[in-house]
């Protein structure tokens, strides 16, 4: 079995959902083994965490502008 590596720095969050779409495919397929379907099932759920990581730092950047026209961060 192939160790799933993600590399955050490696992949931005537009190539990571790519890559993700790509997986799906590929499972879709009925030319896929089982054991190529777990180890594309294990590098999909370790590009939705990475996914879910970078998505929940951006949003910790994200400033709000409150009712005084002034900014606090989200």
């Amino acid at each position: 079995m192939t160790e799933v590596n993600v590399e955050e720095k490696e992949l931005t969050l537009n190539e990571a959902f790519a890559k993700l779409d790509e997986l799906l495919k590929d499972l879709g397929s009925s030319q896929i083994s089982l054991e190529e379907s777990f180890d594309k099932y294990q590098e999909g759920m370790a590009l939705l965490k990475l996914c879910n990581s970078k998505i929940d730092r951006v949003e910790k950047k994200i400033l709000m502008i409150n009712d005084q026209g002034e900014t606090d961060e989200f």
